[in-house]
């Protein structure tokens, strides 16, 4: 069935909005997939942060065209049934979310991506980033890093609390 021309711009409306607001997006192939498969993608994708939309390349082309950051990347890559997963919080999620999907779900194959820069990135970068930690894991880590230090050294202190208090025990004796 086609869409007509007023639900085509409002389409484009809306992925304009989105895609400006992205730091990342991943686009799959999803052929294959079930409702099911669907719904239960969407699910991890919800929990994540992450928007899945399933839309014509065309629109999406229309869409990117008229963004400043996506005027000169690289759109070969959109062809096929594809579907987009898009974040305006976490540079990796929405690749961590399709990576993870398509571990258990063969049908689904990642095709490539674009940054928040608007830099086309290929299978292996968008699977490379997947691996990498979310961004509040990172956090916790550098945090984990800075504090390391002060843990240490309270750590070390610990044995000279005991033996103040031995020798105020013994001292009040």
């Amino acid at each position: 069935m086609a869409i007509i021309r007023d639900k085509k711009l409002t389409l484009v409306a809306d992925l304009d909005t989105l895609l400006s607001d992205a730091k990342m997006t991943v686009f799959a192939k999803y052929q294959g997939l079930s409702v099911a498969d669907m719904q239960e993608l969407r699910k991890l994708a919800r929990e994540a942060g992450v928007k899945i939309k399933i839309v014509k390349n065309r629109l999406v082309k229309v869409a990117m065209g008229k963004i400043a950051v996506y005027k000169d990347t690289d759109l070969s890559g959109l062809s096929g049934q594809l579907l987009y997963a898009v974040s305006s919080e976490d540079e990796v999620a929405p690749a961590q979310v399709l990576d993870k999907f398509a571990a258990s779900h063969e049908m689904l194959n990642i095709m490539g991506g674009f940054s928040g820069e608007g830099v086309a990135l290929p299978e292996a970068d968008v699977k490379a980033l997947a691996k990498l930690p979310s961004k509040n894991e990172l956090i916790a880590q550098v945090v984990a890093q800075l504090l390391s230090p002060v843990t240490d050294s309270v750590s070390g202190l610990n044995p000279l609390g005991g033996i103040l208090n031995a020798l105020e025990a013994k001292a009040t004796n």
